[in-house]
């Protein structure tokens, strides 16, 4: 991990298409500023002061020359927005087989957690060459997870879920910030980011601390939680089984996704949406799971299979 070069690493399959959009905007506005310079510096020595040349001041159409200065700019501004686009878009669209690592932001510490349970603090290993989606958010204020090697920022919001991905070309360590003011700390919330090759990965994986898979550290809360108790079959909550992506009816005709957004805000806030035809008996679970556990729970919803496509109001 180099310390502070002038250009960091290009690092990841996006660097490469960021640093182009980069440049071609840098080389754009170089060559109409050097253009503007050049003409003004020609214009200011042909109508210098005492200078003879034909100063006489002609009205003519100059309706083409107009056309032409207004249409060329506005299509090259088109041509940069749809290019700037296309790039941001395919950043915000992970590719279906990502590998799903969970942060969660805190003053002023990075906790990464990976699906098998292995946690890190302030460093993220992933495998070189495979598909990478954090599914981030923070326990306190607003943070903002920044890997400048891969060319990736995204804000980490209390209260809601965002999302990155990222597929990392070279093997080694690169720099992990906090890149949005976060409090008194705020320049020590640093971190590093490992690329390891697949095989090494998979050995530094197994190596690593983990009591059990998130989805089973799940399982465990939602036992001692007694969530079964209500989310049953027949029971006073909605049945899990088959929830995770299914559409949920709710009070007052609305449908909704059971992604994972819904199924944290019913946990934490269950009497935002009530499923159609349960009562409003759901507690709230807001001081009692940190963050880390309601990703937990979440994994295990998301292995409730089968059944049918019923609906969450809460996670009892």
């Amino acid at each position: 991990m180099s310390s502070f070069p002038l250009f960091p690493d290009q690092a990841s399959v996006s660097a490469q298409r960021v640093d182009a959009v980069y440049f071609g905007l840098l080389a754009i506005s170089a060559f109409f500023a050097l253009l503007i310079f050049i003409l003004l510096i020609y214009f200011a020595i042909k109508y210098r002061r005492g200078r003879t040349v034909d100063r006489v001041i002609r009205r003519t159409d100059y309706l083409k020359l107009e056309m032409t200065w207004i249409i060329i700019p506005l299509l090259i501004s088109f041509g940069i927005f749809g290019w700037a686009a296309k790039v941001y878009f395919d950043l915000k669209t992970p590719p279906g087989d990502a590998l799903e690592i969970y942060v969660v932001g805190k003053q002023w510490m990075w906790k990464i957690q990976h699906p098998n349970g292995v946690r890190e603090n302030n460093e993220l290993h992933v495998p070189l060459g495979r598909t990478v989606k954090l599914t981030m958010t923070s326990q306190d204020v607003i943070h903002s997870f920044f890997i400048p090697a891969f060319r990736i920022k995204q804000d980490v919001l209390p209260g809601r879920y965002t999302s990155q991905w990222f597929q990392a070309t070279k093997v080694g360590e690169y720099h992990l910030f906090c890149a949005e003011y976060c409090g008194t700390s705020h320049s020590g919330m640093i971190g590093k980011i490992v690329v390891m090759n697949p095989p090494e990965y998979e050995r530094w994986l197994l190596q690593g601390v983990a009591r059990e898979s998130m989805a089973v550290s799940g399982e465990l809360l939602y036992g001692k939680l007694s969530c079964g108790t209500c989310h049953k079959s027949g029971g006073r909550g909605p049945d899990l089984a088959g929830l995770f992506n299914s559409q949920v009816n709710l009070e007052g005709g609305a449908v909704v996704t059971a992604d994972r957004a819904y199924i944290r805000e019913s946990i934490i806030n269950p009497m935002v949406k009530i499923v159609q035809g349960y009562p409003r008996l759901m507690p709230t679970y807001r001081t009692q799971l940190t963050e880390d556990q309601v990703n937990e729970v979440i994994e295990y919803i998301k292995t409730m299979g089968g059944g049918q496509e019923t609906a969450l109001r809460s996670v009892e």
